[in-house]
């Protein structure tokens, strides 16, 4: 066979492998998946991993992540199908369902809080119970951080009277970063930035005083009754990447900096990220994804008796665990 036979040859067979790829990727169901704050942020890392190591097209789904403006607004948008699918917090169905948006969360990414309470100590302040009188910072006063700090502080036996809780947006770590704050309603990142900003961060976990939840993927009612394989195979991709984090940080930070490409350089930043979450947010679950319904019942009371909510609903309204694989 001729030299040129041979060029002929692979560059066949390079047409077939690719036109092969073309058609799989034709054959994939396009979803679009709502994240409260952008992709970017290693929060979202489960997801990322999921989408670059290939785990939602084994599941036949091509997913674009699209942003939205936090997770009520997340939860408005896939109440009214606007979206068959999106992300907010394990608490953030309490919050919606009792104004009437038909969403359930279908799976939630870590047995602990999201949260946590960050502590500068070189400011003094040692416990919850210092916070009285000083200042502590939260992102909004209607996000979930926020009501988690508020119920680790009535669990001290203070009033969000008792501290002066600065509302400053996304940028707020940057305040306690810059010790400008002495606290903060924190996120395993923030608290890392904080620390190479030569903050002496105290972590307290919000799960020593109150258990709140960790981030959830969240679907309409008409979704998960219509269309049940999309949700099973979203939460099985997803719940994949979490494992890879979960078991070996390193690696994942890689896939991640791969599909996030900001953060390249910064490797030894995010596998310490993982760390953190591995430590704070993700251990303590017999099944991956595993809503506990006590869990979620308490916060509920909580919720109801400080005003956040007119009412309590049905449990089996909030959370299904249904599409948790090995239950």
């Amino acid at each position: 066979m001729s030299t040129t036979q041979r060029m002929a040859l692979a560059i066949a067979g390079m047409a077939l492998t690719l036109g092969a790829a073309a058609s799989h990727a034709q054959d994939l169901r396009s979803v679009t998946y709502l994240l409260p704050a952008p992709p970017a942020l290693p929060a979202f890392a489960p997801w990322m991993v999921a989408q670059q190591r290939g785990y939602y097209a084994k599941e036949g789904l091509n997913v674009t992540f699209v942003t939205a403006k936090g997770g009520a607004d997340v939860a408005k948008q896939v109440g009214a199908g606007n979206a068959p699918l999106g992300g907010g917090v394990g608490d953030t169905p309490i919050i919606v369902r009792a104004n009437g948006i038909p969403i359930k969360a279908v799976a939630v990414l870590g047995g602990a809080s999201f949260m946590h309470l960050a502590l500068d100590k070189d400011s003094g302040i040692q416990s919850v119970a210092q916070l009285k009188g000083k200042t502590a910072g939260a992102m909004s006063y209607s996000d979930t951080t926020y009501f988690a700090l508020l119920g680790m502080l009535k669990a001290n036996g203070l009033d969000k009277s008792d501290v002066d809780i600065q509302a400053s947006g996304p940028a707020v770590w940057k305040l306690f970063a810059d010790r400008k704050i002495p606290a903060l309603a924190s996120i395993p990142e923030w608290s890392v930035n904080a620390e190479l900003a030569g903050v002496n961060v105290e972590i307290i976990p919000a799960d020593k005083y109150f258990k709140s939840m960790a981030q959830a993927i969240l679907a309409s009612d008409e979704t998960i009754e219509k269309d049940p394989e999309l949700v099973r195979g979203f939460v099985r991709a997803t719940l994949k990447g979490l494992e890879d984090i979960i078991d070996d940080p390193a690696s994942a930070a890689k896939a991640y900096i791969e599909a996030v490409p900001t953060y390249q350089g910064k490797e030894d930043y995010v596998e310490r990220v993982f760390k953190l979450y591995n430590e704070l947010v993700y251990a303590g679950q017999k099944h991956p994804g595993e809503i506990d319904p006590e869990r979620l019942g308490a916060l509920q009371d909580f919720y109801v008796k400080e005003g956040i909510v007119n009412k309590a609903v049905p449990l089996d309204e909030l959370y299904t665990n249904t599409f948790i694989p090995g239950r």
